[in-house]
């Protein structure tokens, strides 16, 4: 099959020859008239020799590349990257029993740029990040099914597709979905509600799940304060880990009634739990200190930059909550402390928390340096897909 071709710039081929996954508008020399949004092109450099093919989208990112092998994108091609993923997360040991909820696809680390694929028990929720992979998206569900056995997949890219595209995408089930459909998923043996109709991202935060282990490794004994807590992930591990008390904290109403529902999914009637709707901020400036002080906080925020713009303010916000969590926290105590901004480097978020502690003068060690799960890989020659950061402290 013969595709459109773009052309690049003298000297903007290097990033193609090292693999890296996008083409920036700015490097293009020439390219067709009146391509399609979506449309799957062919890049060559300068003197005409192949470099890669992918999807072609308007905006800074012109093209994300899906191979740099000249071949044919078909129904087998989709077959075999999604194959692919399968069994890594079949070799991570992720598809148990008592574990079947987490990321299939994660975009580029999978080889499948503008592509997000999470699983849900017999659910798949698909998130197209780019125009090429919404139009291809019935095929990708049709494999999913072939590939991993469910039944039903739900498209949710109402807000993650490029808006100037005017797709008027509205979420659904592209496959499946018939009422009364189960809704809750099992992570290392933990039961969680998941909301993929109306809740964020995919309706479960599946990045924070080795993380959420480590928090029940630490909470035994403890006083357990879970800032931003949503689904409350993080409360349910603590109080299996032998919370003496766990406090969830969101400012979301909703997220108050779900991490409450998804106590009582594991711990009914569970006295060593309590969920506040208020302000993070708010609330911690009024929690006590001295013997009733926490002596174990997870602070998880909502990205404060969600892009390069906002990156100033970003890191005043995470060295503004993280002073307070510092200046509150029991001797002796355990601060977990993350941020999902990937315009935010680990360098920089390890900045802000530094100058946090400096503010309160209190001596503070680092226990574990943290990152995403393996089911969220970062290509080697994709740096940038390396999002989540964050450190286990002991405050003294």
């Amino acid at each position: 099959m013969s595709y459109p071709q773009i052309h690049l710039k003298r000297g903007k081929a290097e990033s193609l020859r090292r693999y890296h996954p996008w083409v920036f508008s700015g490097a293009i020399h020439s390219l067709p008239r009146n391509m399609e949004e979506g449309q799957l092109v062919e890049v060559f450099d300068d003197e005409g020799r192949y470099l890669a093919t992918g999807h072609w989208q308007i905006g800074s990112i012109a093209v994300r590349v899906l191979t740099f092998r000249q071949q044919d994108i078909t129904r087998d091609f989709w077959l075999r990257r999604i194959r692919q993923a399968y069994l890594v997360r079949q070799t991570l040991g992720l598809i148990r029993p008592d574990n079947n909820a987490y990321r299939l696809v994660h975009g580029e680390g999978d080889r499948l740029p503008g592509l997000v694929v999470d699983m849900y028990a017999d659910t798949a929720v698909v998130q197209a990040h780019s125009v090429g992979m919404h139009l291809e998206r019935q095929t990708i569900a049709e494999v999913l099914c072939e590939v991993t056995g469910v039944h039903n997949i739900y498209y949710k890219s109402e807000t993650t597709l490029p808006f100037k595209a005017d797709l008027h995408q509205q979420n659904g089930f592209l496959i499946g979905g018939a009422p009364g459909l189960e809704t809750v998923a099992t992570e290392n043996g933990l039961r969680f509600n998941i909301d993929w109709l109306r809740g964020q991202k995919t309706g479960f935060f599946v990045d924070q799940r080795d993380n959420r282990s480590l928090v029940e490794h630490y909470s035994r004994g403890r006083r357990v304060l879970n800032m931003f807590c949503y689904t409350g992930g993080f409360s349910v591990y603590a109080l299996r880990g032998d919370a003496a008390c766990v406090h969830s904290v969101d400012s979301s109403a909703k997220a108050v009634e779900l991490v409450n529902a998804n106590v009582a999914l594991n711990f009914p009637s569970d006295p060593r739990h309590e969920a506040f709707c208020e302000d993070a901020f708010k609330f911690l400036e009024h929690i006590p200190e001295g013997k009733d002080a926490y002596d174990l906080i997870i602070l998880d925020p909502p990205a404060f930059a969600k892009h390069k713009d906002a990156l100033r303010n970003a890191l005043k916000g995470y060295t503004r909550l993280n002073a307070v969590a510092f200046q509150k926290i029991a001797p002796g105590g355990i601060l977990f402390t993350f941020s999902c901004s990937q315009a935010v480097n680990k360098e920089q978020f390890r900045l802000a928390v530094f100058t946090a502690a400096a503010m309160s003068g209190r001596h503070v060690r680092i226990l574990h340096q943290l990152h995403q799960p393996a089911d969220h890989p970062v290509n080697i020659y994709h740096p940038e897909g390396e999002y989540l950061k964050g450190l286990v402290l002991q405050v003294e």
